[in-house]
């Protein structure tokens, strides 16, 4: 059943100021239900707008009430919330309104518990988990239905762990993570040696850990290091399908979409944010603040915060080959173009002669 609230019963949760416009009977009454987008909002609604561009949604929106900036309070009517960040108040009245599954403290009789492995007071196993020999769980561990937890793994207080995720031997993972399905967290990393044409596979020792308050995307994978550990810091976000190698560090409160590749050794400083299907090679260093564009293959370190592109935009197929064709005979164009300047050069001295 739906849950209602009135908008100052939300800015007593969550702060913010109401501004009733000139219905204050009627908005001192309102309730709403739920959030929707200015689009696709009905009366009972609640949305936010936070970009201008959007300006006429906003004044066509059928929303009962809008999350805004002070400065746009005069753009709609409507009762309204103001706050400085609209996006992040949403997310957080989103939360409010749609609260997390409530968990009870049980373990699954399908469970499997390795010897060694001290279960806490508060804790969800479901079923068909498998976990290994000294296994080390914090209060309040959340794991769903098909996991695997491998020995030796470390696993902080209020971690969820959605189903059919898989722990890796030695991990460690901190406090309020949030594991989606289908990530493999300490696989081996991608090591070989070649030796008289043959691939000889190099041990990978370390570890991947895991700071707090991390969340991790579904089908996403993390290698442990082949010596070093793989570290992702406190707060990073990652996506679902994203790959980060062997030996890799990513900074704190870092955010990285979907089907990112990071490749070996690469160090990804704090508050960075990689957009969707960019490739970073290995070895690389980038710096705190930096954001990269999608699809962008970053081939060399970023020693100053900014955001950074690497791509053509695209064109018709024709289009695209006769631009690469002049993007590989650049270096021909430019020892002509010098030529050139240096024949002008020339006919000058020649004319003031």
């Amino acid at each position: 059943m739906a849950q209602h609230f009135t908008l100052q019963e939300i800015v007593a949760s969550l702060g913010g100021l109401v501004d009733p416009g000139s219905t204050r009977q009627q908005a001192e009454a309102l309730q709403v239900s739920r959030m929707a987008s200015l689009a696709h909002a009905t009366p009972g609604a609640i949305a936010f707008f936070n970009d201008t561009k959007y300006t006429q949604s906003l004044q066509d929106t059928q929303a009962s009430a809008v999350i805004l900036r002070p400065e746009h309070r005069s753009l709609t009517p409507l009762p309204c919330i103001l706050t400085d960040n609209p996006y992040a108040y949403f997310a957080k009245l989103s939360a409010l309104m749609n609260p997390s599954r409530q968990y009870r403290n049980q373990v699954h009789a399908s469970a499997a518990i390795g010897i060694d492995t001290d279960l806490p007071t508060e804790l969800t196993i479901d079923a068909m988990v498998s976990i290994g020999d000294r296994v080390t769980l914090g209060q309040g561990v959340r794991i769903g239905a098909g996991c695997v937890i491998e020995d030796d793994v470390t696993i902080g207080p209020n971690t969820v762990l959605e189903p059919r995720v898989v722990i890796k031997h030695g991990t460690v993972i901190g406090s309020d993570c949030h594991l989606f399905s289908g990530a493999v967290i300490g696989n081996d990393g991608f090591g070989y040696a070649e030796e008289q044409g043959q691939w000889v596979k190099i041990p990978q020792i370390g570890r991947v850990v895991i700071g707090n308050r991390v969340d991790i995307g579904a089908n996403t994978t993390i290698d442990r290091g082949a010596l070093d550990d793989t570290v992702i810091e406190d707060g990073v976000k990652l996506d679902n399908l994203i790959q980060v190698a062997h030996n890799v560090r990513i900074g704190a409160h870092t955010v990285i979409a979907g089907c990112v590749g990071i490749a070996g050794s690469a160090v990804i400083g704090a508050h960075c944010k990689i957009g969707g299907a960019a490739m970073i090679l290995g070895h690389l260093q980038i710096v705190d603040g930096v954001t990269i564009s999608p699809g962008s293959m970053i081939m060399r370190s970023i020693q100053q915060a900014g955001t950074y592109t690497a791509l053509m935009p695209f064109q018709k197929h024709e289009d695209w080959l006769r631009t690469a064709a002049n993007i590989r005979h650049l270096e021909q164009y430019q020892l002509k173009l010098k030529q050139l300047e240096q024949a002008i050069s020339n006919i000058q001295k020649h004319s003031e002669d």
